[in-house]
């Protein structure tokens, strides 16, 4: 998988989980370089971001355990496909194995697996990153008031391990998750009784599931498309210096075939050449504003072979010259 992302809701929700917790959430924004504008985008946000995102909320509101205290002003996971699709389950244990099959929509940093034994019952490995302590404890509330709400109450966690070694007391934990924490455990996990699987939705309707399943799945080979234009972009990247930046060259470099790659393009609304237009300008658009570079060593970074080609590209995508971007820019 290429870079990991988020869902653009998992950003609205934490933002208004700061709204409802007092913070100011826009400043927590600023700090993290993000702009409000993402809010509204459907484009998703890496998840890479939300370690800056953390530490500006840290920063802020000068609590170590932020994570942890925003997740109890998080909204309620509504209106969203993956909760259709749980509620349109028979049972609670069919809902989350469906969710579970499509929780890549929310983030690509999910990966929880249900383990049963005849000794136990819990989730394994969602959110099996230490780097990401603040979004693991605060999506641990979300998770586990989402289970309770689906299940009517009937889900209620036993014990909760988790892989990072520094967090918050543990009365502070049994009274946010309402059970015991672990620190330090090799993998996260949550306990609960197995019983709950067996809990009926009385909202089930088999109709509404098959639709709600088509979309999930419609949704995923979204994802798949939006994998395949990132994985191209990171290859155009690492050819721009050579100036080779053909379709075969990275056709090659991700060893598929450039018919089967056009192909794939086209199936996810791009092209080639539009991938790669669209890789140059934002590129280029880059280095004039935020760097001196020289206009030839621009030409060269974004793999033109010849300034005037990239004079005409570069007005025809800015209705500008790109000395007359870097004054406006700069200015």
């Amino acid at each position: 998988m290429s870079e990991r992302t988020d869902s653009a809701i998992v950003l609205r929700f934490i933002f208004q989980a700061m709204r409802n917790a007092g913070l100011p959430a826009e400043q927590v924004l600023m700090g993290a370089g993000v702009g409000l504008n993402h809010l509204d985008a459907n484009a998703r946000t890496p998840s890479a971001a939300q370690i800056a995102f953390w530490q500006s909320a840290e920063a802020v509101s000068g609590n170590p355990h932020i994570g942890l205290h925003l997740g109890e002003h998080l909204p309620l996971y509504r209106g969203q496909v993956l909760e259709y699709l749980f509620l349109s389950s028979s049972t609670f244990g069919e809902g989350l194995k469906r969710v579970l099959a499509y929780q890549r929509l929310i983030s690509d940093m999910l990966q929880a697996q249900l383990v049963v034994t005849d000794d136990e019952c819990y989730l394994a490995n969602m959110l099996n990153d230490g780097a990401y302590r603040q979004t693991t404890e605060c999506i641990m509330v979300a998770v586990l008031r989402f289970f309770r709400f689906v299940s009517e109450s009937q889900f209620q966690p036993l014990m909760i391990y988790f892989t990072h070694t520094e967090g918050a007391n543990p009365e502070d934990y049994e009274r946010v998750y309402g059970c015991p924490v672990v620190l330090g455990a090799e993998e996260i996990r949550v306990y609960f009784k197995p019983e709950v699987l067996n809990t009926r939705i009385w909202q089930a309707e088999p109709e509404l599931l098959r639709f709600h399943e088509q979309l999930a799945h419609e949704k995923l080979q979204e994802l798949a498309r939006f994998d395949l234009v990132t994985e191209v972009r990171r290859a155009i990247g690492e050819s721009l210096e050579s100036g080779n930046t053909s379709l075969e060259t990275i056709a090659k470099r991700l060893n598929v075939a450039p018919r089967r790659l056009r192909s794939q393009l086209a199936e996810a609304g791009s092209s080639f050449n539009q991938v790669l237009a669209d890789y140059r300008c934002r590129l280029a658009k880059r280095l004039l504003a935020h760097t001196s570079e020289s206009i030839e060593q621009i030409v060269y970074l974004t793999g033109f072979s010849e300034p005037s080609t990239f004079y005409r590209a570069f007005k025809r995508w800015t209705n500008l010259t790109p000395i007359e971007y870097r004054k406006k820019k700069q200015a």
